[in-house]
């Protein structure tokens, strides 16, 4: 286990793991705003847990949080944090299995990493990106005091079409002062 939050863990991914980010991973309403296409196969899984599994949280590059649930222990979706090279920096990612949103484990998810970064490793600031149409997204960034830094108009090419991303910008300063969101 890497962090602990009232109802989840977020830990390391594992083999056993690969069944369920498929299936989550398949859903086309999960896929429609992020990088990949549905369906998501069990051996594309499988290879990108093999991959996350030797990533190191402390070191620049992507770590992926598997995201769990104390209760149970299924596992229900992802975070992913970018590390800069300066190692004061990042960006974050999310997915959340498609029956278990609007639960509000996407931002107990965030805010965990969000403590991790800016509370035991001290990071500056952490940023996030999301397809302007994907408002729940939006709104889970927004939740946790990021601010909106900008529109780029037709910035990504995806899934044959060109898209608008939100760019989020969350400071230390404002995530950590008085005023913060709790």
């Amino acid at each position: 286990m890497l962090i602990a939050t009232e109802r989840l863990v977020l830990r390391r991914f594992r083999p056993g793991d690969a069944e369920t980010l498929a299936a989550y991973r398949s859903a086309p309403e999960v896929a429609r705003y992020q990088s990949w296409r549905a369906p998501y196969s069990v051996e594309r899984a499988r290879y990108a847990i093999e991959t996350m599994a030797a990533a190191d949280p402390e070191q620049p590059g992507w770590f992926q949080y598997a995201v769990e649930l104390k209760d149970g222990g299924a596992h229900i979706g992802d975070v992913g944090v970018n590390l800069n090279d300066n190692l004061r920096q990042a960006e974050i990612g999310y997915t959340v299995a498609p029956e278990r949103q609007g639960r509000g484990y996407a931002t107990e998810a965030v805010r965990g990493v969000l403590d991790q970064l800016f509370r035991v490793r001290g990071l500056h600031k952490v940023s996030a990106e999301c397809d302007a149409r994907n408002v729940a997204s939006a709104r889970v960034l927004e939740r946790l005091g990021f601010t909106r830094e900008g529109l780029l108009r037709g910035h990504t090419w995806i899934k044959d079409e060109w898209t608008d991303d939100l760019l989020y910008g969350l400071l230390e300063v404002d995530y950590l002062g008085p005023g913060a969101p709790s």
